[in-house]
C-alpha cells in the first residue's frame, strides 16, 4: 500500500512574511480557525497589524493564563449529598452536566477559543465516556484536569489524568487489584495515550505495569471519589521497560518518560499535527516538533513553534481539514457575531450530537478519528438542514443583525458583487475556485431587486430587502463544499 504524504514541504522554521507569502487576512483567519473557532471581522483587522509571532504568543499566553472554570458548589457532591438536601439525583446530575457543557461552549465563543479547543482535543485523547460513570463530581474532576494541564507539561498531565475517578472507572483501574489484576488501563496508557499501537512495549510490560497500578480501589459508594488502598496494592517486584523494583503508580509514569521519551514525543506531536494542521502527517515536521517537545514536554512551547512556522502558515495548510460539528456551528456564530437565544444556544449540543459529536462521549476509547469521518450522506444533509434552522432563527429574532453583518463585511458597499463576495469569503478558508462561483452567489443575493437599481447605484444595504437578501446568501453558501473546510 502506498504511503500518503503531505504535499506541504515547508519546514518548522519560523514564518517570514514576503510579497509572495504575506501576513494577510487569509492567514489570520486560518490561525483563528485552527487555534479557536474563527473570529469576527474587528478582531481579524487588528491581528493583521500585529507581527505573526506576537499574535501567536498572545493567543497561547492568554489561553495559558486565563482563569480556570469557577469550582461549582456541587463539585464534590455524591448521591447522598443530593439526597440529604432533598434533591433528585438524576435531575441535578443532568443539570450539572449541562452546566459544564455550556461552560465549554461559552469558552468556544469567547475571543480566545484555544483553551476550549484543547479541552476537546485532550478529552478525545485521554478518553472517558460520561455514560460509563454518570456522576457530575467525577466529570468535574476530569474537566478540571483537562483544563489545568491543556497547555502544561505532558508528563504531569499523563500522571494526573490516570487517577481521576472518571478514568479509573472507564478503563477499569478501579477493578485492578493484586488478587485480580485488570490490564485495561495499562494497555491503553501505552497503546493510545503515550506510545501508539505496538510501539516500544510488550505484553510483559503491560502485565507488569498493571500490577504497579493496583490499589486505587476504595470508595464509599458508587458516586464517591476513588482512593488508594495500600492493602490492595501489589507490592511485588516488577520489571517495566527493563527497570526492576517494587514499582507503584508514580514509578510507572517516571519510568515510561525516562525510557520512552522520544517515542512519546513523536506520537503526541503526530496527534497535535493531525489535529491542528492536516489529516495527512508530514513526518519530517513531526520529527522537528518532537525534538522540541522531548526537551521538557511543554505543550505550549511545541505549539508555539508549530503555529509560528512556515509549514503551518503555508497556503497548502489552509482549507485541508473538514470541520467537526462543533467547528461548524461555533465558527458560524463567531464569524457572524449573531445573537442567539439562551435556550437555543443550549440546543447546539443536540445539533452536534445528531451529527456524531456528543461532548464527553467519544465513540470509543480511541476517540473520534475526525476529518472525513465527520461527513457522510446523512450527516452532510443534516448539517445543511440544521444550519438552515440557525439562519432562520436570526431572521426571526435578530433581523437587523443580518444587515449589520453585511455592512461590516463589505464596508457598507452598495455593489452586490462586493457584498456577496465579502460575506462568502468570511466563511471560506480559501477563495472559491472561479469567478462564476461568485457570480452565482451574487445572483442569489440580488434576489428580485430590479437589475437597474444595482446598475444605477440606487440599491444599498439600508433597503428593507437587505436582511432577507443576506438570508438567501447564507442559505446558499452553507451548501458550498468549501464551507465544510477549515
Amino acid at each position: 500500500m502506498a504511503v500518503i504524504t503531505s504535499c506541504n514541504t515547508s519546514t518548522l522554521q519560523p514564518y517570514v512574511p514576503s510579497a509572495t507569502n504575506p501576513w494577510n487576512e487569509e492567514r489570520v483567519r486560518h490561525v483563528y480557525r485552527r487555534l479557536g473557532y474563527d473570529a469576527k471581522k474587528a478582531d481579524i483587522d487588528i491581528a493583521v497589524t500585529q507581527s505573526t509571532s506576537d499574535f501567536i504568543d498572545q493567543i497561547i499566553n492568554e489561553a495559558s493564563e486565563s482563569p480556570a472554570l469557577e469550582t461549582p458548589p456541587w463539585s464534590n457532591f455524591t448521591y447522598f449529598d443530593y439526597q440529604n438536601l432533598g434533591l433528585d439525583f438524576d435531575t441535578e446530575t443532568q443539570a450539572n452536566h449541562q452546566e459544564l457543557r455550556m461552560a465549554l461552549i461559552n469558552q468556544m465563543l469567547s475571543s480566545n477559543g484555544l483553551k476550549a479547543r484543547l479541552i476537546l482535543l485532550w478529552s478525545n485523547h485521554f478518553v472517558t465516556r460520561l455514560e460509563d460513570y454518570y456522576s457530575s463530581n467525577h466529570l468535574y474532576e476530569y474537566y478540571a484536569t483537562l483544563e489545568q494541564h491543556a497547555l502544561g507539561n505532558f508528563e504531569d498531565f499523563t500522571s494526573a489524568i490516570g487517577t481521576t475517578s472518571a478514568m479509573l472507572l472507564y478503563l477499569n483501574g478501579f477493578q485492578n487489584t493484586k488478587n485480580n489484576p485488570n490490564e485495561n488501563y495499562a494497555r491503553e496508557l501505552y497503546e493510545l495515550f503515550t506510545l501508539g499501537v505496538d510501539n516500544g512495549y510488550t505484553q510483559t510490560d503491560i502485565t507488569e505495569t498493571a500490577k504497579a497500578l493496583t490499589g486505587y480501589n476504595d470508595r464509599e459508594h458508587w458516586t464517591a471519589p476513588i482512593t488508594f488502598n495500600e492493602n490492595k496494592f501489589d507490592n511485588s517486584v516488577k520489571t517495566i521497560f527493563t527497570q526492576e523494583g517494587v514499582w507503584g503508580y508514580d514509578d510507572v509514569i517516571r519510568i515510561l518518560f525516562e525510557e520512552k521519551s522520544p517515542l512519546i514525543a513523536t506520537y503526541i506531536c503526530r496527534k497535535l499535527y493531525t489535529y491542528f494542521v492536516s489529516p495527512t502527517p508530514n513526518e519530517a515536521v513531526i520529527s522537528e516538533m518532537a525534538d522540541i517537545f522531548v526537551v521538557d514536554f511543554n505543550i505550549a512551547n511545541v505549539l508555539k513553534a508549530l503555529f509560528k512556522s512556515e509549514h503551518f502558515l503555508d497556503s497548502k495548510s489552509i482549507g485541508v481539514q473538514i470541520k467537526s460539528p462543533y467547528d461548524m456551528f461555533m465558527s458560524y456564530l463567531k464569524v457572524t457575531n449573531f445573537s442567539v437565544e439562551p435556550d437555543y444556544l443550549e440546543s447546539f449540543q443536540w445539533f452536534c450530537s445528531t451529527l456524531g459529536q456528543t461532548m464527553f462521549e467519544p465513540i470509543d476509547v480511541a476517540g473520534w478519528q475526525g476529518d472525513k469521518d465527520w461527513i457522510n450522506s446523512s450527516t452532510l444533509t443534516g448539517r445543511w438542514r440544521i444550519l438552515e434552522w440557525v439562519v432562520w432563527h436570526t431572521w426571526e429574532y435578530y433581523r437587523e443583525e443580518l444587515r449589520t453583518f453585511a455592512k461590516r463585511s463589505s464596508d457598507n458597499s452598495n455593489d452586490p458583487y462586493i457584498v456577496a463576495k465579502s460575506i462568502v469569503d468570511r466563511f471560506m478558508p480559501l477563495n472559491l475556485h472561479t469567478t462564476a462561483d461568485y457570480d452565482t452567489a451574487t445572483d442569489v443575493f440580488k434576489h428580485d431587486v430590479p437589475e437597474n437599481y444595482y446598475e444605477d447605484g440606487i440599491w444599498n444595504l439600508d433597503w428593507d430587502s437587505a436582511p432577507f437578501q443576506v438570508v438567501l446568501l447564507l442559505l446558499h453558501l452553507i451548501k458550498i463544499p468549501e464551507f465544510q473546510l477549515k
